[in-house]
C-alpha cells in the first residue's frame, strides 16, 4: 500500500486571556481533562510529564482566574483521596474545546493555504 505524501494541516493552539494575569490554553485544558480521566491531580500531572506541585500549582491557578473551582479534591476511602471536575470546570473544558473547533473551522482555508506554501519549493535569487 502506498504511503499518503499529504502533510497533515498545520494546527492552530488556541490561549484565552481572561485579564493581564490570567490565561487559559490548551496545557491547562489538557491538564482538567487528564484529571477527569485519572482521578487525581498527580496522575494526570504524571501522564504530562508534571510534578505533583506543577500540576496543583495550576489547578490552583485556574480556580483563581476563574473564581470558580475547576477541581475538587477528594479525601478518604480504601485508596485514598483523588480528584474530580465540577460542573464548571467540566463547563470550561467543554467551552475551551467548543471555541478551539470554531477557530479551527474559521482559519481551515488559511491554514491549507498555509500547508501548500511550505509544501512548494523555494525560489532562489537569481532564477
Amino acid at each position: 500500500m502506498a504511503k499518503s505524501s499529504a502533510k497533515p494541516l498545520p494546527s492552530l493552539s488556541v490561549r484565552i486571556d481572561l485579564d493581564t494575569e490570567g490565561r487559559i490554553g490548551p496545557g491547562k485544558i489538557q491538564l482538567l481533562e487528564n484529571i477527569r480521566a485519572c482521578g487525581s491531580i498527580s496522575a494526570a500531572g504524571r501522564a504530562m510529564d508534571m510534578s505533583y506541585k506543577r500540576a496543583w500549582d495550576l489547578v490552583d491557578e485556574i480556580n483563581r482566574i476563574c473564581r470558580h473551582a475547576a477541581v475538587e479534591r477528594q479525601t478518604g476511602g480504601k485508596n485514598g483521596g483523588g480528584a474530580v471536575l465540577t460542573p464548571f470546570g467540566t463547563s470550561l473544558v467543554a467551552r475551551y474545546r467548543k471555541i478551539e473547533r470554531a477557530a479551527t473551522s474559521a482559519v481551515r482555508k488559511e491554514l491549507l493555504a498555509l500547508r501548500g506554501d511550505i509544501a512548494r519549493p523555494r525560489k532562489t535569487a537569481g532564477r
